[in-house]
């Protein structure tokens, strides 16, 4: 499904916020978000605390800490229900997630990581994703090299991370 196929909606208005439990009382149910076509998991937060998740991400991501940065993306990405943002969020987790696996010395799961990383952060971009400091058209460009030199040779072990940002704080 390309993202212009994508279902634009955001929280599952369907699905009742309180569902019955096996004793016939009541519990909220989990409220979820339609991403790609799949209902995903929504944990509102404050868009200041997603601002603050974000931008450490970013730090920890620029630092070599892969497995931090992709830690401090998952509260921020369930905790919107903006697609674009949610693209944005899930994109950066997965080039994160990418480099745990290239640190780890499995450039199978790096390239795999990178190709969804391409995907989520292309969709963010198509759907019009505040980015603030990061260059998504540079990221993608970085992110398509590299998987490039990954399809010439498959078991390139390089750990060489585009950085994300226009510029280092």
């Amino acid at each position: 499904m390309t993202s212009a196929e994508r279902p634009a909606t955001g929280v599952d208005a369907e699905r009742p916020a309180i569902a019955p439990d096996g004793d016939g009382a009541t519990a909220a149910r989990p409220a979820t978000v339609l991403q790609g076509g799949r209902l995903k998991a929504f944990r509102p937060i404050p868009p200041a605390d997603r601002a603050r998740a974000f931008e450490a991400a970013l730090d920890a991501y620029e630092r070599g800490d892969f497995f931090e940065a992709h830690e401090l993306l998952e509260p921020a990405w369930m905790g919107t229900a903006d697609i674009a943002e949610r693209e944005l969020y899930q994109g950066l987790i997965k080039l994160a997630a990418g480099y745990v696996h290239a640190v780890r010395g499995n450039p199978i799961g790096l390239a795999k990581n990178l190709r969804g990383a391409r995907d989520r952060l292309a969709a963010a971009r198509e759907a019009g994703a505040i980015a603030g400091d990061v260059d998504l058209d540079a990221l993608l460009g970085s992110i398509d090299d590299r998987l490039a030199r990954l399809s010439a040779d498959p078991t390139d072990r390089t750990i060489d991370p585009p950085r994300p940002r226009r510029t280092t704080p």
